[in-house]
């Protein structure tokens, strides 16, 4: 394993951040997908603060990324680690890097207090699955991830009534 070292980003990483975003999208075959910006990152990471994003640097270059936020479980009654994305460029893959991130992210969970981690994976992403559950983690099968986005998030605030806040 590398000696991998982590660090924050901060502003002016944007650049850094959206590379990594393509590099996933890339991977995953949704390249097509990533309409983000590295004004609409500037806002959302560094100035509304909805998620964090996490390096791994090796020999002073970032070789991974982690973009996570807070989730809420009820049933817990507080606060998870919701991870994002994770990616790992190619030719770091192989050195542990990955585990590192996740094993951070544990850390940071614990540190902070949340009750749990979660994340989603592609199907076919068999590499990472195995890689996950390596790690102990367990898919769960009974559930089904919704989404509303673009023309039906549209419509379903249409129905909602006002505007709110």
């Amino acid at each position: 394993m590398d000696s991998v070292e982590f660090r924050f980003a901060e502003p002016g990483d944007e650049g850094k951040i959206l590379f990594f975003i393509r590099s996933l999208a890339k991977y995953e075959r949704m390249e097509k997908e990533v309409v983000a910006t590295e004004p609409l990152l500037r806002e959302w990471i560094f100035g509304k603060k909805k998620c964090e994003v996490i390096f791994a640097v090796v020999s002073g270059k970032e070789a991974g990324f982690a973009l996570f936020f807070n989730n809420f479980s009820t049933f817990l009654g507080r606060a998870g680690l919701y991870l994002e994305d994770l990616f790992v460029l190619p030719e770091y893959r192989g050195r542990g890097i990955g585990t590192a991130l996740i094993r951070r992210l544990a850390r940071i969970a614990i540190d902070r207090g949340l009750g749990r981690m979660d994340w989603t994976c592609l199907d076919w992403n068999e590499p990472s699955i195995r890689f996950y559950k390596s790690l102990g983690a367990a898919p769960l099968s009974d559930w089904t991830i919704y989404r509303l986005e673009g023309e039906t998030l549209a419509r379903a605030a249409e129905a909602g009534g006002e505007k709110n806040e």
